[in-house]
């Protein structure tokens, strides 16, 4: 399957789009460049991995992205190396939410180093039709009601334990469709 039409203008619009999800917590933005994506990646999945992806860093896939034709449409499109290891990765993409290992099995930083934490990609069936959630923190002015669908019971304490590593702590891009809303480690959900 084809990646970008125009590769540097592409992933310049998609890392824009990233940086305004992650600047403004809680918000939906758009992705503006469709992109046709393999199984079982949406649209906005593929197009973030692109273009945050490369031959130099390590991925884990959850069990459906790595048994699929994603794995083979990421090593022609970026050389990405893969590993079983979610400890490793600098990168993680979870397709199906429900069977995502727990928090604490992902790579949150050193503490001389905590830029070097994971960050998440997790592709939820709905924005809007979740349990409802109230954030806070930086980027939002005063709380954000996000209902993020799809995640495991689990999730909302798993965050609070990765908010309390903070400078340490992964940090997490939910894409749904041809959209993304970000979830900086700096952020306080309550569930």
């Amino acid at each position: 399957m084809p990646g970008f039409a125009d590769p540097v203008f592409d992933a310049q619009a998609v890392f824009r789009a990233s940086l305004l999800a992650t600047a403004y917590p809680g918000r939906v933005v758009p992705v503006d460049r469709a992109l046709a994506s393999p199984r079982p990646f949406s649209s906005a999945t593929a197009a973030l991995c692109l273009t945050l992806m490369d031959f130099e860093t390590l991925a884990w896939l959850d069990r459906q992205a790595a048994s699929g034709e994603a794995v083979a449409w990421l090593r022609f499109h970026c050389g990405l190396p893969v590993t079983d290891d979610p400890m490793k990765a600098r990168f993680a993409v979870v397709t199906d939410a429900l069977t995502m290992p727990r928090l604490v099995e992902f790579h949150p930083g050193d503490v001389e180093y905590p830029d070097r934490s994971m960050t998440l990609i997790i592709q939820v069936p709905s924005f809007n039709e979740g349990p409802a959630t109230t954030w806070t923190g930086p980027g939002i002015k005063t709380s954000a009601r996000v209902s993020i669908g799809g995640l495991p019971f689990w999730y909302w304490s798993d965050w609070e334990m990765n908010r309390e590593l903070y400078p340490r702590g992964i940090d997490v891009i939910f894409t749904n469709g041809n959209a993304l809303v970000g979830l900086p480690r700096t952020i306080a959900v309550e569930a």
